[in-house]
């Protein structure tokens, strides 16, 4: 028997001090634990810990550390061949107790979307990747049978996005718009990730359901795509809009789940389609 505890987030704020003071970064100190307690002891099989951000996010990190119950342990940092860090665990003696704390401090650097080059040749959708990059790309290629609810999304997306020419930023944000349109927002506990089929009938999911959606309509379109998944940090504004809504009015963070596009000159672009942003 078991029970979980956790995981328990904290955001704590570093904010310019005086209204005067010259635009800043914003830094963010984050606090996650989850933790486990057993009612005897237990051998705990290897572990492994995916709860570091990958060193190619471009959200700056200044300081990262992940702490571990029991004491003694082994642990050895990898990298997986997606250059995501990996945490493998091994303990040698029975424990009552699991505990993982991840602490990190990041500068939540204000960044322009949309600040990407692209090539000439990909600006207008559909464009065709170069045989490098089909090469390279082959695996964020791969899509999986489609059923009768994905086949009329996608004909209906079809049908309303390339009737005439269109750009490919604008067929992104449309297709973005339209699955945050169609699929409501669903805190779901249980593990594992819907199918396509499953989101597009329940037409709810959470935020990994509907990132794996969109990856699938993205592949299906011929654009190479992945899932993501990371902390979400939303920080309350300092002043309310004067025009539309404010946002959160606290500060708060959670794990998320997106989707990311590769743009040829753009690399990879970052698509959520629980917010349609």
């Amino acid at each position: 028997m078991r029970e979980a505890y956790g995981p328990a987030r904290r955001v704590v704020l570093d904010r310019p001090l005086t209204p005067h003071a010259p635009a800043m970064t914003i830094r963010v100190a984050l606090y996650h634990e989850t933790s486990y307690r057993f009612d005897r002891p237990v051998n705990l099989s290897p572990h492994e810990i995916r709860l570091r951000p990958a060193a190619h996010g471009r959200t700056p990190i200044e300081s990262y550390s992940l702490k571990v119950l029991p004491a003694k342990h082994f642990m050895n940092w990898q990298q997986d061949p997606y250059g995501n860090f990996v945490a493998r665990l091994v303990f040698p003696e029975k424990t009552r107790e699991l505990k993982v704390v991840v602490d990190l401090v990041a500068d939540m650097t204000v960044i322009n979307p949309f600040d990407f080059f692209m090539e000439s040749y990909a600006e207008q959708f559909p464009f065709a990747y170069t045989n490098d990059n089909k090469r390279e790309l082959a695996a964020y290629l791969d899509v999986e049978p489609t059923g009768p609810l994905l086949t009329k999304w996608l004909a209906d997306a079809r049908a309303a996005f390339l009737g005439k020419p269109i750009n490919t930023i604008d067929f992104l944000v449309a297709l973005n718009a339209k699955l945050q349109s169609d699929i409501s927002y669903l805190i779901r506990m249980e593990p594992g990730v819907q199918t396509p089929e499953h989101t597009l009938e329940r037409a709810q999911g959470s935020c990994r359901d509907t990132g794996w959606l969109l990856v699938q309509i993205l592949r299906h379109f011929g654009i190479a795509a992945r899932f993501a998944s990371g902390y979400l940090i939303q920080l309350a504004a300092d002043q309310k809009a004067l025009d539309g809504p404010s946002g959160t009015d606290r500060d708060f963070t959670d794990l998320h789940a997106w989707c990311e596009a590769y743009l040829p000159g753009a690399g990879w672009i970052g698509l959520d389609p629980t917010s349609g942003l």
